[in-house]
């Protein structure tokens, strides 16, 4: 019984710990906030099933992380490409605290960057969400994509000068 309050106990901290900063990933990746609410889910489904096997010489916030990019990428295979990102994702987001001048550079400018994004391949994509935006360093970002520092290195080069 108090190992099973304390496993609850655990995932709560857990969920609170990295809910946000899951989703906002999500979010970028899919643009779409129903799938990344969807996906957030599907991430700490499978972070719940495989705790046990977690392997606490690894950090553990690039291990939720590498989870969030397979069950991003299964999504995206999923789907069609051109279709991930119909809906402008962007415009969702509205704000009554500004001017709609104001409002209307911001929305241009999330567009331009969401387009950006959407416009790079899956590899290039996430490297730019993780290091761009997120905020990743390069050897957590090569933790979670399972790739040297190197290759994070060339591929976000890479992605900055594709666009």
């Amino acid at each position: 019984m108090t190992d099973s309050n304390n496993l609850e106990s655990r995932i709560v901290e857990i969920y609170n710990l990295y809910y946000l900063d899951v989703y906002r990933f999500l979010v970028c990746f899919t643009g779409n906030q129903n799938d990344a609410e969807d996906l957030t889910q599907e991430v700490f489904i499978r972070v719940l099933k495989d705790l046990t096997n977690f392997n606490s010489k690894y950090n553990f916030k690039t291990w939720i992380f590498s989870i969030a990019k397979h069950v991003a990428i299964d999504h995206y295979r999923k789907k069609r490409f051109a279709s991930l990102f119909k809906d402008g994702f962007f415009n969702q987001f509205s704000s009554n605290e500004k001017k709609p001048e104001e409002e209307f550079e911001v929305t241009e400018l999330k567009q331009f960057i969401h387009e950006a994004i959407a416009k790079l391949k899956p590899n290039y994509r996430a490297v730019v969400i993780l290091r761009g935006i997120n905020e990743f360093s390069i050897k957590e970002t090569s933790e979670i994509l399972q790739c040297s520092a190197a290759k994070v290195k060339v591929d976000y080069h890479r992605a900055l000068k594709e666009n």
